[in-house]
């Protein structure tokens, strides 16, 4: 018979490994919902002033996209930003194999006052309704590496924003030769979402919320499990 603290010990290590592997399902966007939901905000105007006093402090931003110029979609809208993400779904997750950008200098902006966006530095801080088509690896061989099997789930994923839009930004506002702009510092990724902040996360989640629910219950049944274990081995569980 297995004894007891063993027993709480593998089912508290399994439990963590599930909850480890929903974790890791959703990528780089669990840290970028946290990010979004601990930020500290400042206006635009603050943002412009700590940039200029050199500070390096990773902030939100909240205002109107602001561009001098832009570009349309096929459906006429005003774009200042667009990508093109081909994707292949292996090992449970979904992984880019092409992409493609459109952009043009644009800015977050309120009243008076802007902050250029650095686009260069957008990528998985990305956060807004995408448009896709779903298919295999077959539906697109020619864009595809040759040992991805035809079988293999694919996706287009197409994510853009437009110049009429709100925005939510998060990243550091650094002073530059034309003025101030933002972007990735401090070991964290530049964000921009078109979306409400719950929105934005629900979205990170893949619209579920019933894989952050389990996971959190792995987590804690996983360290309820362990602590059980060790507190019966030192009270003398173990012969």
């Amino acid at each position: 018979m297995i004894p007891l603290p063993l027993l709480l010990f593998g089912v508290g290590l399994a439990a963590l490994a599930g909850a480890a592997m929903i974790f890791r399902s959703f990528g780089p966007g669990l840290r970028i919902g946290r990010l979004l939901a601990v930020t500290p905000a400042v206006s635009v105007a603050e943002a412009i002033d700590r940039a200029k006093a050199g500070r390096t402090d990773y902030v939100r931003l909240d205002g109107r996209i602001d561009s001098e110029t832009d570009f349309e979609d096929e459906h006429h809208r005003p774009l200042v930003f667009r990508r093109r993400l081909l994707q292949v779904h292996r090992l449970g997750r979904w992984e880019t194999v092409d992409e493609g950008r459109e952009a043009v200098p644009f800015a977050v902006r309120d009243g008076l006052l802007s902050v250029a966006i650095d686009t260069e530095a957008l990528g998985d801080g990305l956060v807004v309704i995408p448009r896709e088509a779903t298919g295999t690896a077959a539906d697109a061989r020619a864009y595809l590496p040759a040992d991805i099997p035809d079988a293999t789930p694919t996706r287009m994923r197409i994510e853009q924003v437009s110049s009429v839009e709100h925005a939510t930004v998060l990243g550091v506002p650094i002073e530059a030769a034309d003025g101030v702009a933002i972007g990735a510092g401090n070991g964290r990724p530049l964000v921009l979402t078109t979306l409400e902040v719950p929105e934005a996360q629900r979205l990170l989640a893949g619209g579920r919320r019933a894989r952050p629910v389990a996971a959190a219950a792995l987590l804690a049944t996983g360290g309820g499990a362990l602590v059980a274990g060790l507190a019966w081995a030192a009270l003398g569980g173990i012969r």
